[in-house]
C-alpha cells in the first residue's frame, strides 16, 4: 500500500507540472522548465499576498496540531479509568466523617484506609494539611495533632456523611433548618471576630468542633465543601489571621493549586501542571499588593497580568489571573474565588493546562493571594 500511495502521488505532481509546463516543455526542453520554475519561485517568494498568505497557512497549522494534541490528551483521559468512590459508612463517634475518617481517628488508621498521602503543607494552625487523593479523584485533606490523631478535615468532593443527613446535595435552607443557629463571631484572646454573612459559608460548633460548611452560589446554594477544626485545634490559633512565615506562604501556594485541581475533577477537566518559572510572578504581584495596600489586576505601573508575564519572559498562547485577598487560609479563598462568576470561569476554563500560586502577606497579616493560569 505505501509504494501504491507514492506511484499515485508521483503522478499527481507529475500530471501539475504538466499542466504548468508542458508548453514550454515542448519548445525549450527540460533545461527551459527548470528555468521557468526558478522564475516563477522567485516571484512567489517575492509576493507580498503569497508571504501574507503562507504565514496564515502557518499559523492554521499550529493552531490545527494544537487542537490535535487537546484531543489526544482529552483521549487519553477518558481512557483512563476513574478511582471507584469508596463506601461510606454513617459517622460513628462524631457528626460528621470525610472518607469514613472523623475527629480523634489516629493516623495510622487513616492511612492503612486510603494509603500514602500526596503532599504535606504548613497551615494556619501551625500543622500540616495531609493531602490524599487519586490524581485528585477522592480528594481530602487531613490536620494531625501532635498526637497523630486528626485534628482537622476538609474536601470539595462527595465523600461526605452525617448523623444529621447533610450531604452535597443539601441546600443551605435545609443546612440551617437543620443544625442550630450558626456562629455569628468567633473569640480569639480577648477579640471577637465577626463572621461574614454573605451566605457564602456557615460555621457551626458541633461536637466541640468548629464546622464550616461552603456553599455553591451557581448550583443552587448546594453544599460545595466542608471544613472540620477541632475545638482544641482551633484555640491554638490565637488570632484571626495567623503569623506569617516562608512555610505557611508555601503552605497557602500548594493548597490553593491542590484545590484548584479537585474543584476541575469535579467538573470533569483535566488537572493543571504546576508551573515553577510562574510562581515568582505571581508571588510579587501579591508583595507588590501588600506593600502598596491595593488590590488590582492592574499595578501602579499599569502593567496587566500579561505584561508581568512578557517581562518575566514567561512565554503563553493564553493567560488569566485571579486575585483574593484578606481571606485567613487558601480554603477561604479559593471558596470565595468560586463563587465569583469571572474568577469561577478561570478555575474551570477546559483550555488552560497550567497554574503557579504566589502568596505574600500584608498589614495585621492578611494574605494576598495570586493564581496565574495559563496555556503554552
Amino acid at each position: 500500500m505505501p509504494r501504491l500511495r507514492n506511484i499515485i502521488v508521483l503522478l499527481l505532481i507529475a500530471g501539475t507540472l504538466w499542466h504548468f509546463y508542458g508548453e514550454t516543455f515542448e519548445h525549450s526542453g527540460f533545461q527551459g522548465v527548470m528555468n521557468e520554475m526558478r522564475t516563477d519561485v522567485n516571484e512567489i517568494r517575492e509576493n507580498p499576498k503569497v508571504i501574507a498568505t503562507i504565514d496564515t497557512i502557518k499559523q492554521e497549522i499550529q493552531l490545527l496540531a494544537g487542537r490535535m494534541k487537546e484531543e489526544q490528551n482529552d483521549n487519553e483521559l477518558e481512557a483512563e479509568p476513574a478511582p471507584e468512590k469508596p463506601e461510606l459508612d454513617a459517622p460513628a463517634e462524631q457528626s460528621f466523617s470525610i472518607y469514613n475518617v472523623e475527629i480523634g481517628d489516629e493516623r495510622s488508621e487513616v492511612e492503612a484506609q486510603v494509603g500514602e498521602p500526596e503532599r504535606s503543607s504548613m497551615n494556619e494552625y501551625g500543622v500540616g494539611w495531609v493531602t490524599y487523593h487519586e490524581n485528585y479523584q477522592n480528594f481530602f485533606m487531613v490536620a494531625y495533632n501532635e498526637e497523630e490523631k486528626v485534628a482537622g478535615l476538609y474536601t470539595n468532593q462527595d465523600l461526605l456523611t452525617s448523623t444529621h443527613g447533610i450531604t452535597f446535595d443539601s441546600s443551605r435552607e435545609s443546612v440551617l433548618n437543620t443544625l442550630d443557629e450558626p456562629l455569628k463571631a468567633i473569640r480569639k484572646g480577648l477579640v471577637q471576630y465577626q463572621l461574614q454573612d454573605d451566605q457564602e459559608y456557615n460555621m457551626f460548633l458541633i461536637d466541640n468542633n468548629y464546622v464550616t460548611i461552603f456553599y455553591d452560589k451557581h448550583e443552587n446554594n448546594t453544599v460545595t465543601a466542608i471544613q472540620i477544626i477541632s475545638g482544641e485545634l482551633e484555640q491554638q490559633k490565637e488570632k484571626y489571621f495567623a503569623e506569617p512565615s516562608e512555610e505557611l506562604k508555601e503552605g497557602f501556594e500548594y493548597q490553593l493549586f491542590d484545590l484548584t485541581n479537585a474543584a476541575r475533577v469535579n467538573h470533569g477537566l483535566r488537572v493543571l501542571t504546576w508551573e515553577e518559572s510562574l510562581r515568582q510572578t505571581a508571588r510579587n504581584h501579591s508583595q507588590d499588593m501588600a506593600d502598596n495596600n491595593y488590590f488590582s489586576h492592574t499595578n501602579l505601573d499599569g502593567q496587566s497580568p500579561f505584561d508581568r508575564m512578557a517581562e518575566d519572559d514567561i512565554a503563553f498562547k493564553m493567560a488569566g489571573e485571579n486575585l483574593a485577598a484578606g481571606q485567613p487560609s487558601s480554603i477561604f479563598a479559593h471558596e470565595g474565588l468560586m463563587n465569583s462568576l469571572g474568577h469561577r470561569e478561570n478555575i474551570l476554563k477546559t483550555e488552560f493546562e497550567g497554574l503557579a500560586v504566589g502568596v505574600a502577606f500584608g498589614a495585621d497579616n492578611q494574605p494576598f493571594y495570586t493564581e496565574n493560569f495559563l496555556t503554552k
